[in-house]
């Protein structure tokens, strides 16, 4: 009846049914890859702006080789496990005729009945929660490492799972790291039906490294907006705001009198209080005069605080945000682009720019792999026409099928990233006619673009790496006489080979005679057929790197030997696949 229950491993940890799982899933490599999509794009070539369409599990292990460290700021609304929201299936070790029946995608035919890659978690499932932690973890975990060192997170979260996402975020991004919880006022209107109505919404903030904040505070700051600020009496300084002079917490060198010069009392700090600095530096205060007696003169001790310091030094965020709009104001933006209501409960825009605003800087890049409607890139677009910044957005959403009796859908939008691309499109429009005969074009111009990228199957065949027999590895063998997968495009295999070797998708791409040139001195390609001239004048670019398709050099051994020599004399890295 328990004399025997052994508590010797106990130890507080956050544990479900599929954390092992979801390690394997975590770590599985990728086999794919993404594929510009230039005709959905919006000035493909000169844009640093980037959407993904895809599965953003795969999207992100793309990513990491060329993005790691990379980002300034993540934002994510993920899916909030009401019982409705989709819960990604994470099964890649099956193969993908196994994955595709479980998923209802096919029949056990092979017939496709159903293109959605996700499923409901509804709350009679005994995995209810243990589903969406599996989904979660691996998308987080690979986020991290996308994070540069002073990288930001933002989670919105509701009341379902806001206990287990602060422990997955506690477990991947230490504790110590937790920010705050901000609070947001996200509807005005009371449900009259529930037993207490919710006007709120979580925003978990972690910090990849929280002690560089700690050592460099104003650089986590909002914008000082000047509200409260005035100069009444003509100060050559500029406006001003009176501070309280006293402080909470009592120390020693801190504890002295001070008296009113038109009244003659004496002020000395309350109870536990002490003055905010120390004698000598109260009496350099005094002779400056930043210390007033309030508006008449016959108050206790005031510091004055000037607009260009407070402008400076930025201002400190709250946990409680209700000057944001609500999804009122979200769901009203996006109506007021297309016409129509093609999505539900979308982010306002200024949510997303007040976090943007307190945690990026001109050229940051921030990432949503979430994106959903878009309100990311919506409002990184308006916040760089705001402050003239240079911010770039990622952002990944799957081609999630739009319902057929939905207003989108009978709008011509098959998906989710259909409708997001779209918001996109009309933002920069919008955004072109609004600048249209304002903008000095003495100065550099504002980012009004995007490239569009789609998750696909690898350009190349990947090795197995267990055949079951001799025979199958003599034909796996064969296959790989030639390594490219169907018939890809050039410009699809340089991309997918940048990305492999590091480089990121807004890498230049220079086609040459026979190669392509990569950030001018990066990386050289050979895509195809070639010959001895083209390693020659490979040469002269003094590339650090030189990818070569193996087919290109149609079984001539001694035209691959002398590239390999030529290249190695001159100092460059060659190889071939």
């Amino acid at each position: 009846l328990g004399e025997d229950i052994n508590f010797s491993n106990e130890r507080y940890v956050l544990n479900w049914a599929g954390k092992s799982d979801a390690f394997k899933v975590m770590q599985a490599p990728t086999t794919k890859t993404l594929v510009p999509a230039k005709d959905e794009s919006v000035n493909f070539d000169e844009t640093e702006n980037i959407f993904i369409e895809g599965e953003n599990l795969e999207v992100l292990k793309a990513l990491q080789k060329s993005y790691f460290g990379k980002v300034k700021m993540i934002y994510i609304d993920p899916p909030y496990n009401t019982g409705n929201d989709f819960v990604y299936n994470d099964k890649f070790a099956e193969n993908k005729k196994e994955y595709l029946v479980k998923v209802g995608a096919i029949n056990e035919d092979g017939h496709v009945i159903n293109h959605d890659l996700y499923k409901e978690n509804t709350k009679d499932n005994g995995h209810y929660h243990s589903n969406w932690l599996n989904m979660m973890y691996p998308r987080l975990f690979m986020a991290k490492n996308l994070l540069k060192d002073d990288g930001v997170i933002f989670v919105s979260i509701d009341d379902n799972e806001v206990h287990n996402l602060r422990l997955v975020m506690n477990e991947i991004f230490g504790e110590e790291n937790f920010v705050a919880d901000i609070i947001w006022n996200s509807t005005k209107s009371v449900t009259n039906t529930a037993l207490v109505s919710t006007s709120h919404t979580y925003n978990l903030v972690y910090m990849k490294n929280k002690d560089y904040y700690i050592k460099n505070r104003h650089e986590f700051r909002l914008n000082e907006n000047g509200k409260g600020f005035s100069n009444p009496d003509d100060d050559s300084r500029g406006p001003w705001k009176a501070d309280p002079f006293q402080v909470g917490g009592w120390r020693p060198n801190q504890q002295y009198e001070i008296q009113n010069p038109k009244t003659g009392k004496i002020y000395v700090p309350n109870k536990g209080c002490s003055w905010k600095n120390d004698y000598d530096q109260f009496q350099k205060l005094l002779n400056d005069k930043r210390i007033i007696f309030g508006v008449s003169g016959d108050a206790g001790p005031q510091r004055k605080r000037f607009l260009n310091e407070a402008t400076e030094r930025g201002k400190v965020a709250k946990t409680w945000w209700d000057n944001v709009g609500t999804t009122t104001n979200g769901t009203m933006e996006l109506k007021n682009l297309f016409e129509g209501n093609f999505f539900d409960n979308p982010k306002p825009i200024n949510l997303i720019e007040k976090m943007a605003e307190l945690s990026t800087n001109d050229n940051d890049i921030i990432l949503d792999f979430f994106a959903g409607s878009g309100t990311l890139a919506h409002a990184v677009i308006d916040l760089n026409k705001k402050d003239g910044g240079n911010r770039k957005f990622i952002c990944v959403q799957l081609p999630e099928q739009c319902k057929t009796n939905t207003e989108a859908y009978k709008a011509g939008f098959q998906t989710i990233a259909d409708i997001s691309k779209e918001r996109i499109r009309r933002v920069i429009q919008k955004t072109k006619e609004e600048q249209e005969g304002q903008l000095d074009f003495s100065e550099e111009k504002q980012d009004l673009g995007f490239k569009v990228f789609k998750l696909s199957e690898s350009n190349f065949k990947q090795w197995q790496p267990k055949p079951k027999s001799a025979e199958e590895l003599a034909e796996q063998m064969k296959l790989f006489i030639n390594p490219v997968n169907g018939e890809p495009t050039n410009e699809s295999m340089a991309f997918e080979l940048l990305l492999k070797s590091g480089l990121n998708l807004n890498s230049s791409i220079a086609e040459k005679e026979g190669f392509y040139l990569i950030n001018e001195n990066e990386l050289a390609l050979v895509l195809q057929e070639t010959k001895e001239e083209v390693f020659s004048a490979i040469s002269t670019h003094s590339p650090k790197r030189v990818i070569a398709l193996d087919t290109a050099f149609k079984g001539n051994d001694q035209l691959k030997t002398n590239a390999a020599l030529q290249l190695k004399d001159a100092g460059i890295d060659f190889k071939t696949i």
